[in-house]
């Protein structure tokens, strides 16, 4: 029918501009968060970009929801205010109709949400902290910025760099303090160079420089001019990647038979049911008086998103804590909301009912 092509156009086209005005935001949160980590040395800056996509992929499925709640609110409150529906309920036809566009136009958008929480975002947290721990594990020279003040070897050492050169490996201007049995040494050397002997130990190799080296609370001083002073490279262990659920694949999920696997399966599995069950809950939430402001029927739109995702939170949590079966608690919250769908659509096809018998 020719409404249901203008409706779905509609909604995609408010879909996309919430979706694109969200993603702006979350990137640029994320982005901020991880540039002060970077400056702060907690980062290397060439992570940044890397990260960032993962957190992207991450927040995907949530992302599509609400704009997918959205797209369904924001047009058919419009009708309401522009009197459309007046129109609408006038000619016979009831609120019920909207559920068949609704449901094309949000299905194949519910089967992403699908895909991504199932998947994508469990695989790019995954992919997330095996990345993180990767760079925690990198070797000391490979974890100095030029310009900045470096913590390396679990803060037993300090290295400073003026500048690289354009050679791999080669810096100027190096300052190194290590604090090794209770002694403080302060190193400074005009240039140095990474270099690996025949046994496969790597060190920094400093040419030219000083060597300064005081126990605290003891007047006594030593100094040490060199040619070449070689510092040695600690490579740290690299730790086993994370097992928690949150970044398991779906089907290791299945197999596993713990309380919290459990308890992400619910979530994961969630996502989708209620992105489908707002989509639907929209229509009748968009009910909005002509002359009064659509201020009541937004506000009571965010309370019921904000509560549905509360219970499906509280779901995961509690038979993660063995409170809740697990059988129990995945249908709770959608049978829950399922409710709530049925009474506001009750309330509205009355309604209906109203502008029938007006309109006879």
């Amino acid at each position: 029918m020719i409404f249901e092509r203008a409706a779905r156009r509609e909604f995609a086209q408010v879909a996309v501009g919430v979706f694109v005005a969200l993603f702006a935001i979350l990137v640029s949160t994320q982005l901020i968060r991880l540039l002060n980590d970077a400056a702060g040395g907690r980062l290397a800056p060439e992570a940044v970009v890397a990260l960032l996509g993962f957190a992207a992929l991450n927040y995907l499925p949530t992302l599509l929801s609400i704009s997918l709640f959205m797209a369904i609110l924001l047009p058919l409150s419009r009708a309401y205010k522009d009197s459309e529906m007046v129109v609408w309920f006038s000619s016979g036809l009831s609120l019920v109709a909207w559920v068949r566009p609704v449901l094309r136009f949000a299905l194949p958008l519910v089967v992403t949400i699908a895909l991504l929480s199932l998947f994508l975002s469990p695989w790019a947290q995954g992919k997330s902290v095996e990345y993180r721990q990767k760079l925690d594990a990198r070797s000391d020279a490979s974890q100095v910025s030029p310009g900045a003040f470096q913590e390396v070897s679990s803060g037993e050492r300090v290295v400073f760099v003026e500048k690289a050169s354009g050679d791999a490996g080669f810096v100027r201007n190096v300052f190194v303090t290590t604090v090794m049995e209770g002694r403080l040494g302060v190193v400074m050397a005009e240039t140095g160079r990474q270099e690996t002997l025949a046994n496969g130990d790597r060190f920094l190799m400093l040419r030219n420089g000083y060597r300064y080296e005081v126990e605290p609370g003891s007047p006594e001083l030593r100094m040490m001019e060199f040619e070449q002073y070689g510092v040695r490279i600690h490579d740290a262990e690299v730790r086993a990647a994370d097992r928690s659920p949150r970044h398991m694949s779906t089907w290791e999920l299945l197999q596993g038979d713990s309380a919290r696997e459990r308890g992400e399966l619910l979530w994961r599995l969630g996502v989708p049911a209620s992105a489908l069950l707002l989509a639907v809950l929209a229509i009748p939430l968009a009910f909005v008086n002509p002359r009064a402001g659509r201020s009541f029927n937004m506000l009571l739109a965010i309370v019921i998103f904000t509560l549905y995702s509360n219970l499906l939170s509280i779901s995961q949590a509690w038979v993660a804590r063995e409170l809740v079966p697990f059988a129990l608690a995945m249908p709770a919250p959608h049978l829950f909301m399922g409710l709530v769908l049925a009474i506001l659509f009750h309330r509205r096809l009355v309604v209906f009912a109203f502008w029938q018998r007006r309109a006879g």
